[in-house]
């Protein structure tokens, strides 16, 4: 079977400094202890196709959620003169604020999606303000729309979405979630999103506290691993680590862009 290998860029939009660890971990230890979180999409692209996983979230957004976002996920792109018309396919991890914002902006995209997330985002979980904290309304209704003007391929597990790249549902943080793996020339590279939020989740079983199922969480970072073939090639969704660990694409983008198809600068 052919397949093909891609680059990969994680690319940090925005951030939120003021958080403590009861708020990244069930029955954290030191609760009241200092714990930022960063704000990423992933550019995986080769010479024949580009795919962003994910589409982030706008300073709109930002302002309601207390977020601070240094730029838009379409300027993050026009930083490495990557325009988000470019984009061929957008992989939907799930449908929270801040990974399914901006869906508009990319025009040319068709998007991928896990069946059970729009079921779960659009059914009767969300008369709950507690499951629904975490969902935009608009964000879920724009996804609605690609739906009707068919745009959206919707996946009941795993899928191969291109020669290389494939879909894994996780589930557990939320009902359709989905990580991605991604072939690379140095081997596969799973990019987790919001099944494993920081490296400390997946590496000691600790669970992140917006959750539908503890069960299927902690499932998934075992899941995470066996598809990566190795733990350091799991790349959690949301840890400012992961700007420490890997090389920036260029001098001009540290801390902003870097590329997770290279080995990690601290093995």
């Amino acid at each position: 079977m052919t397949t093909e290998t891609y680059e990969i860029l994680a690319i940090k939009y925005g951030e939120f400094s003021k958080r403590k660890r009861y708020e990244s971990f069930i029955s954290a230890d030191d609760h009241d202890g200092p714990h930022p979180i960063d704000y990423f999409v992933w550019l995986v692209h080769n010479a024949n196709r580009s795919i962003l996983v994910d589409s982030g979230f706008d300073a709109t957004e930002g302002t309601k959620r207390g977020r601070k976002v240094d730029r838009s996920p379409a300027a993050a792109l026009e930083l490495i003169g990557h325009s988000a018309d470019r984009i061929d396919q957008l992989v939907v991890t799930h449908l929270h604020y801040d990974h399914a914002g901006t869906l508009g902006t990319f025009a040319a995209a068709r998007f991928h999606l896990q069946a059970a997330e729009m079921v779960y985002a659009t059914g009767p979980a969300m008369c709950h303000a507690h499951l629904r904290y975490p969902f935009t309304a608009d964000h879920v209704c724009e996804m609605v729309r690609n739906v009707y003007s068919g745009r959206v391929e919707f996946h009941d597990g795993d899928a191969e979405i291109a020669p290389g790249v494939s879909v894994h549902k996780i589930g557990g943080h939320s009902r359709g979630l989905q990580c991605v793996r991604v072939m690379t020339a140095s081997g596969p590279v799973v990019l987790a999103s919001d099944s494993s939020h920081y490296y400390e989740n997946f590496e000691t079983g600790k669970v992140f506290p917006i959750v539908v199922d503890v069960e299927d969480t902690l499932k998934g970072y075992a899941r995470l691993k066996q598809l990566a073939g190795s733990p350091h090639r799991v790349v959690p969704g949301h840890d400012p680590l992961v700007l420490k660990r890997y090389p920036s694409l260029n001098a001009s983008t540290q801390g902003i862009v870097h590329r997770l198809d290279l080995p990690r600068l601290d093995t």
